[in-house]
């Protein structure tokens, strides 16, 4: 009798850890729809501004780099793009004028600077 209920407990144990698995299989093509289709990641933040080349316009960087220049209630923050190949790939829009952009991404600080880690650059038409 015993080893009746023993196989039967195993097959159970079994039968819901094979439900848990498909369930989780089932949650990884949803993640990765919402990434396809451009959602938020969680901590992203979406900026407007004005983004600027921070060697050839604010002649702040020894080297160019995207820098979105943030006005909210009269006063500026500066979010320095990482070098990313989101920010590489858009900065020639930038580097001889600046341009009205969105970008979306996460905000960290380096050396008392707000470093902006691109995913989206949008520019205002």
């Amino acid at each position: 009798m015993r080893a009746v209920h023993a196989t039967l407990f195993a097959f159970a144990i079994a039968l819901g850890t094979s439900a848990l698995a498909a369930d989780k299989a089932a949650e990884k093509p949803a993640k990765a729809e919402k990434a396809a289709k451009g959602e938020k990641k969680a901590g992203e933040v979406t900026l407007s501004g004005e983004l600027v080349c921070g060697k050839c316009t604010l002649h702040e960087t020894t080297k160019c780099q995207n820098v979105l220049k943030v006005t909210d209630a009269g006063k500026e923050t500066k979010y320095y793009l990482a070098q990313n190949d989101v920010a590489k790939s858009n900065h020639e829009h930038v580097c001889s004028a600046p341009e009205k952009a969105t970008v979306t991404g996460t905000v960290s600080e380096d050396a008392g600077k707000k470093v902006l880690t691109a995913s989206a650059i949008k520019f205002d038409k």
